[in-house]
C-alpha cells in the first residue's frame, strides 16, 4: 500500500515544482509572445512584394526583378532605403506628437496580434502549450479596442504635421474608421450570438464540430461562413475601410491630398506608417478566419489528432491557419487593382445606409433563427 506523506519538507517540494511549472509556462509564453512579433515583422515585408507581383500580374507586365532570385530581397531593399533616407521634420511642426503618431500606429498594430489563437495547442514535454499569446475572455472586444486606438496615430501625425493637406487625410480616417467600426461591430454581433462567447479560441472550437447546417458532419468544417455570409460581406468590407485599402483608402489619396496623413513624413517614420498598414490587413485576415473560417481548423483535424497525434495535428492547424490567411490577404491585393476609388460621399453613403442596415437585418434574423431553433 502507497502512503502519501503530507509533511511541510514535501508539501513545499510540491509548492515549489507547482511554482517551477508555472514559471516554464511564463517563460514560453514570453518567449511566444516575441515569435510571434517576429513572424509578423519577418511575414508583411514580404506582403510588399507580394503585392508588387499581384500588380504585376493583374497589369500583364514582370514587376519587380532585380533585387535576388524572384526579387525576394526587394523587402530588404526597400528597408534600407528607408533607413538612409533623411529624417525631415518640418519646422513648424509639433516635434513630439509628430514623432509619437507612427510610433502608435505601429505599436497598436503588432499587439493586436496578441490574442490571434494561430494552432491547436502543442504538448511538449508532458506539458501542453497554447498557440496563442493571450487567451483572455474578451478577445474580439480586445481586437476591436485596438483596432480603435490605431487611428489616434494617424490624426496625431496629420495633426502635428502642420499641413493641410495631412489633416484632411487625418479627419478622413477619424469619419472612416468611425463610420466602418459601427457595421463591423454589428456583424461580430451575429458571430457571437452564434457561439456565445467573444473568447478567440472558444469562437475556433466550435467551428470544429457539429453538423454542417444540421445536415453532413464534415469533420472541422462547420464554419460560420455558411452561416453568416452576410456578416461577412459586411465584415470584409469595413475591414478594407479601416485598414485604409482600395478602394478606401481616401486618407492618402494621391491625386487629392498627395499622401494624406504621411504627406510630410520621410525615412523609418514614413516606413512605420507603410509598414503598420500591412501588419493591420495581415491581422484583420487572421481575424476574419477565425471569425468565419474555422480559425486554425481544418477538414479531417480530429482524424489527424486520433490516428497521428496531437503534435501533427496542431502543425498542420498552424499551415491551415496561414495559408487561410495568406489567402485573404491575396484577395485584398487583388481587389485593389480591380475596383476603383470610391468619392467621400460614396464612402460615407455605403458605410450608414448600406452597410449598417445590412448588418441591422441580419443581426435580427440571426436572433429570431436562434429563438425558434436554439444555437
Amino acid at each position: 500500500m502507497n502512503a502519501t506523506c503530507s509533511c511541510d519538507q514535501c508539501s513545499g517540494k510540491a509548492t515549489l515544482w507547482m511554482k517551477g511549472d508555472e514559471i516554464v509556462r511564463v517563460t514560453a509564453r514570453k518567449d511566444q509572445w516575441g515569435e510571434v512579433e517576429e513572424f509578423i515583422c519577418d511575414t508583411c515585408p514580404y506582403s510588399t512584394w507580394a503585392e508588387r507581383k499581384v500588380a504585376a500580374v493583374m497589369q500583364d507586365r514582370i514587376g519587380p526583378n532585380r533585387a535576388g532570385p524572384f526579387a525576394l530581397l526587394q523587402p530588404l531593399a526597400d528597408g534600407g532605403k528607408f533607413f538612409f533616407k533623411e529624417d525631415f521634420t518640418p519646422a513648424n511642426a509639433e516635434r513630439f506628437l509628430f514623432v509619437l503618431g507612427p510610433a502608435l500606429v505601429m505599436f497598436i498594430s503588432l499587439i493586436t496580434g496578441a490574442v490571434i489563437p494561430w494552432g491547436k495547442s502543442l504538448n511538449i514535454g508532458g506539458t501542453s502549450f497554447d498557440l496563442q499569446v493571450a487567451n483572455i475572455d474578451v478577445g474580439v472586444l480586445y481586437i476591436i479596442g485596438m483596432a480603435s486606438i490605431g487611428v489616434y496615430g494617424i490624426m496625431i501625425g496629420g495633426w502635428a504635421s502642420n499641413n493641410k493637406y495631412s489633416l484632411i487625410g487625418a479627419i478622413r480616417a477619424s469619419s472612416q474608421m468611425i463610420s466602418y467600426e459601427l457595421a463591423m461591430g454589428l456583424a461580430l454581433l451575429s458571430i457571437i450570438m452564434m457561439t456565445g462567447s467573444l473568447d478567440l479560441k472558444v469562437i475556433s472550437e466550435t467551428q470544429a464540430t457539429g453538423k454542417l447546417w444540421g445536415l453532413f458532419a464534415i469533420d472541422g468544417m462547420n464554419w460560420n461562413i455558411f452561416y453568416q455570409p452576410i456578416a461577412f460581406l459586411v465584415f470584409i468590407v469595413a475591414a478594407l475601410a479601416e485598414t485604409n485599402r482600395h478602394p478606401f483608402d481616401l486618407p492618402e489619396c494621391e491625386s487629392e491630398l498627395v499622401t494624406g496623413y504621411s504627406t510630410e513624413y520621410s525615412s523609418m517614420k514614413l516606413g512605420l506608417y507603410m509598414f503598420g498598414e500591412y501588419v493591420n490587413m495581415f491581422i484583420s485576415n487572421a481575424f476574419m478566419v477565425v471569425l468565419f473560417f474555422g480559425g486554425y481548423n481544418y477538414p479531417g483535424i480530429e482524424w489527424v489528432t486520433q490516428h497521428w497525434g496531437e503534435n501533427t495535428a496542431g502543425i498542420l492547424s498552424i499551415v491551415a491557419f496561414l495559408t487561410k490567411t495568406i489567402i485573404g490577404i491575396l484577395i485584398f491585393m487583388w481587389i485593389r487593382w480591380t475596383l476603383p476609388r470610391f468619392r467621400y460621399d460614396q464612402l460615407m453613403h455605403l458605410g450608414w445606409k448600406t452597410l449598417i442596415p445590412m448588418a441591422l437585418v441580419n443581426l435580427l434574423v440571426t436572433g429570431a433563427v436562434i429563438l425558434a431553433f436554439g444555437s
